[in-house]
């Protein structure tokens, strides 16, 4: 994968466009989780100390173009920003308008201000050549640095990049790309991915792409039942995709074919209905009841994965194994979690809820890299081409 990179590039009295992914939880005027800020700070404070005139973008939520809407505004975001920097932080509202004034957009070097939600722009997420071509005149250096919408091709991630006189990537950006790249283009073997979430239908681009690659295919939550069934084991009243059963058997049998496997729960923990109080019961995979419920994998199970986690080269994990958010079924999750905090191997993870369990067993520090974004993540583990990481490719040919 080859691009330029910001660090590489001189950017004194330059006028710097970044595109950053500051999509942040806001309740009440209040930004509730900053951590999509602060990871795109390195980017920003590169740029501000290489003494560029640093312009800065970003969507939030999904407003209805050429609308704006107090709900969708960058304020939180800029008051953050303010904070991080210790110094206040302009945001420009109709910073396209033709009618704006004309010191809107005038950025001294080592400066920065925001530009307000590029989704309140008319033709933004139809990748409209016309706003892409404007986006462009406002700058000499292009950064994308927004991993987390680089699979969709948007004037802001994708357009810009065409008409920019330089298009590069940001430091998230590269970290993420070489993280990935590490994890899937080049791993240390054995290669273990652990796939959770509550649909094989969901992840099964997903799970298709990594079962040519890896050397175990870990499968953990819904999609685990689904998998148990097909090998023959009954499942009572757990959540299956049954008409994808088959499937299942085809990709268990194309990975033994090949050496490889998908490692099938021994034991589990039952209950007869999903709620907070439900008591756990623990089970042989094989003495599951009519009426019982999987909800995590058993001691055994989880002894199991915590070995093959242990001697793997590379781990890539997407997806809890049982439904941790309920205490007396998360026992699987957080042993995964402590193996994962403590193998060697190299580890990569990624997706909403996997960063939720991180969180909760207190290992962030402790996995190699964690993944900002959700879609992109998949789309890269599905071995898509991710058209804004694409086109800065073509730019650096």
């Amino acid at each position: 994968m080859k691009f330029i990179k910001m660090t590489d590039l001189d950017l004194r009295g330059k006028r710097v466009f970044i595109r950053a992914d500051l999509n942040v939880p806001v309740k009440e005027g209040k930004v509730t989780s900053d951590a999509r800020i602060v990871a795109s700070m390195p980017t920003i404070e590169f740029a501000l100390k290489a003494g560029a005139k640093v312009m800065v973008t970003s969507h939030l939520g999904r407003p209805e173009e050429g609308v704006y809407s107090e709900e969708n505004s960058l304020k939180p975001v800029a008051d953050v920003m303010s904070r991080l920097l210790g110094k206040p932080v302009r945001l420009v509202k109709n910073w396209l308008a033709p009618n704006a004034p004309a010191d809107s957009l005038t950025v001294e070097d080592g400066q920065l201000i925001l530009l307000e939600n590029c989704r309140f722009n008319v033709g933004e997420k139809k990748n409209d050549d016309a706003l892409a071509q404007k986006y462009a005149a406002l700058c000499d250096v292009f950064v994308m640095d927004a991993f987390g919408t680089a699979h969709r091709a948007e004037a802001s991630t994708h357009g810009i990049a065409k008409f920019a006189p330089v298009a590069c990537a940001g430091i998230l950006l590269t970290q993420e790309l070489e993280a990935l790249s590490k994890a899937l283009l080049a791993p240390a073997r054995p290669l273990v991915a652990i796939v959770g979430g509550s649909k094989v239908s969901t992840k099964l681009t997903v799970l298709e792409s990594l079962s040519d690659k890896v050397d175990q295919l870990v499968v953990g939550g819904g999609i685990a039942n689904t998998f148990l069934k097909a090998d023959g084991h009954e499942i009572g009243k757990s959540l299956c995709e049954n008409d994808l059963i088959d499937t299942a058997r085809c990709l268990m049998g194309k990975m033994s074919a090949r050496g490889a496997c998908v490692p099938i729960a021994k034991d589990v923990v039952v209950g007869k209905q999903f709620d907070a109080n439900e008591p756990a019961v623990k089970k042989s995979a094989d003495a599951v009841a009519a009426d019982d419920m999987i909800f995590d994998i058993g001691a055994q199970s989880a002894a199991e994965l915590v070995d093959i986690i242990m001697k793997a080269g590379t781990v890539v994990w997407n997806g809890p194994v049982g439904v941790f958010e309920f205490d007396q079924f998360g026992d699987g999750t957080k042993t995964i979690a402590k193996a994962i905090a403590e193998t060697k191997a190299f580890t990569l993870a990624g997706g909403g809820d996997t960063i939720a369990a991180i969180q909760k067993y207190d290992i962030y520090d402790k996995v190699s890299y964690i993944s900002t974004a959700g879609g992109a993540f998949l789309e890269f583990l599905e071995g898509k081409t991710l058209p804004a990481v694409a086109i800065l490719e073509q730019r650096a040919g």
